[in-house]
């Protein structure tokens, strides 16, 4: 499972940014796949994520600026309204869901499947 990030860079508050992440079709079709993100001395945390059929979730910090979505093998994170505390590394991953409904977690332990990170510096 390969997946590769990019779009990450810096940026002021207030500010946008995207991420996108490639995928293959299978992964794309069939898993869940989502955003996390790591601060310097901080665990990971989920983001967002997005199932097969498009449904969402998101983290409390970010609902109502950041929004997730895929197309033709890509996922997206567009980030509006940033803040100096959304700075962090940020991944893309994917995985099966582990519910028998299919819904998708923001648990960064349930997924294996990691991209390399891309940076995201949120300037005051």
């Amino acid at each position: 499972v390969q997946l590769v990030e990019s779009g990450g860079g810096s940026v002021q508050a207030g500010g946008s940014l995207r991420l996108s992440c490639a995928a293959s079709e299978y992964i794309y079709r069939t898993y869940c796949m989502g955003w996390f993100r790591q601060a310097p001395g901080k665990e990971r945390e989920g983001v967002a994520v997005i199932d097969r059929y498009g449904g969402t979730v998101q983290a409390d910090s970010v609902k109502g600026r950041f929004t997730i979505s895929k197309d033709k093998k890509i996922l997206y994170l567009q980030m509006n309204s940033v803040k100096p505390e959304d700075t962090a590394m940020y991944y893309c991953a994917a995985d099966l869901p582990k519910s028998y409904g299919g819904a998708c977690s923001l648990f960064p332990r349930e997924y294996r499947f990691w991209g390399q990170g891309t940076q995201v510096t949120v300037a005051s």
